[in-house]
């Protein structure tokens, strides 16, 4: 341990990063600027070519210093999972989906895990930073470890980190979020804290792995209740006649005991729409139903049914139907200004749009092309915005704010606008043609 530690204070430890997407790159990159050797390591040979290329596949991150580490010799990127051995330091940033009965599918930890095993030798730190549920790092990835015939904690170091990217947001990035670290023992934590010290502002220690992954969820849990509160208040406060943005702007007028949290079309990325249930599926090992979840994850599945029945009311007031219906979809990534849309309320939304008998269209700036999802299958590209689109549409449904959008613009030229992320809260003219879902 002590040459391990020794080896990251000297900026002398390999990193090697496992998945290279929204987690891993810039993680990948944070290192970089702090100065140590790295290989990054991905299954998907498109992203190794792009990176070996120069060439971004992640909008908001850029290339110029990967390209810097590329040219410099300080940074690898490769398929071959035998240069593993390679790496002081291996983190492990590979996606944590559920399967079609919303239970988790750890098959990517699991298979990362024994390639990992086959190369393991002394003195290497393994960190896990998939979201996932208590207990994974310890049942799942420990004994697959310990078949190598060393001993954690002496031989080998294993840790969990839960990852806490913001796609988009310019306020936070990966050197200057605390990191939370829990070691499987306590030497495990220090080589992780001395790690994790060596590249991030804070880092927060805690007793174990599974307090650590518990964090990560309770942390996209508090979100994903809160908005499915807000977004369930949506839908009464529209029958009331009230609206729920404007209430929302004057409750956060409070100073304190108040946070605000914003309505939408439904849930996406990867996180929140998906976290939550790796922790249901979890309790009920211990006979216990987390009924805030699962309630919170009907409400917010339920969203694109609403969104779907505010269009086709508002249609009818045109004395038009939703079958036949020419629909120009605004944004599909799962939020403003990213290129991200990892569980899109977007998608079911034109899927049910499309099993109506409507005719969707979409348009976004920062996604060409519909890549497939978990669930949905689309061919389509981004068609561009003109006043003759939107002219020959029945409705703009505007599922995501995107700040590049002339929201004055497209509220003058279209026959009729349903907003649900109160994009159109500025436009002043034609306002008659807007309405709110």
């Amino acid at each position: 341990m002590i040459d391990l530690t020794a080896k990251i204070q000297n900026r002398e430890a390999t990193i090697g990063i496992i998945g290279l997407g929204y987690v891993g790159l810039p993680l990948l990159i944070r290192f970089g600027e702090a100065g140590f050797p790295l290989i990054g390591f991905d299954i998907d040979n498109r992203k190794i070519d792009a990176l070996k290329a120069g060439q971004s596949y992640i909008k908001h991150i850029p290339m110029e210093k990967i390209n810097n580490f590329l040219a410099a010799g300080q940074l690898d990127v490769t398929l071959d999972f035998n240069r593993l051995c390679e790496a002081d330091a291996i983190i492990i940033c590979v996606p944590t989906p559920l399967t079609e009965k919303m239970e988790p599918d750890l098959r990517f930890v699991t298979n990362t895990t024994e390639e990992v095993a086959k190369r393991l030798r002394p003195g290497q730190l393994v960190v896990l930073e998939s979201t996932t549920y208590p207990g994974t790092t310890e049942e799942l990835m420990l004994p697959r470890l310990q078949q190598t015939g060393m001993t954690v904690g002496e031989d080998y170091f294993l840790a969990f980190s839960p990852e806490r990217e913001d796609p988009g947001n310019r306020s936070f990035h990966t050197g200057n979020i605390p990191k939370v670290v829990g070691g499987v023992t306590p030497k495990c934590l220090e080589c992780a804290q001395a790690l994790y010290q060596s590249a991030i502002a804070r880092v927060v220690p805690v007793s174990s792995t599974r307090v650590a992954e518990l964090t990560k969820l309770l942390e996209n849990i508090y979100r994903s209740v809160n908005i499915a509160l807000v977004n369930e208040l949506k839908v009464l406060s529209q029958r009331m006649g009230i609206d729920i943005w404007e209430v929302i702007e004057a409750a956060s007028t409070k100073p304190f005991g108040y946070t605000p949290f914003l309505p939408g079309p439904g849930l996406g990325g990867h996180c929140i729409p998906i976290d939550p249930f790796y922790l249901s599926w979890k309790a009920k090992e211990y006979d216990f139903t987390t009924r805030f979840i699962q309630l919170a994850g009907e409400v917010n599945i339920s969203m694109p049914y609403y969104v779907l029945e505010q269009t086709a009311a508002a249609l009818n007031t045109l004395k038009k139907c939703l079958n036949g219906a020419e629909i120009l979809v605004l944004g599909v990534a799962y939020k403003k200004d990213i290129d991200d849309d990892r569980e899109s309320p977007s998608y079911a939304i034109m899927e049910l749009l499309l099993e109506r008998g409507a005719s969707v269209s979409y348009n976004d700036p920062h996604i060409p092309k519909l890549k497939p999802g978990r669930k949905h299958q689309f061919q389509l590209e981004s068609v561009e915005l003109t006043e003759i689109r939107l002219g020959g549409t029945d409705a703009v449904l505007i599922l995501t704010d995107h700040s590049s959008y002339d929201y004055e613009w497209i509220a003058a030229h279209a026959p009729l606008v349903i907003d649900t992320r109160n994009a159109t809260r500025n436009v002043k003219e034609n306002r008659g043609k807007i309405v709110k879902a």
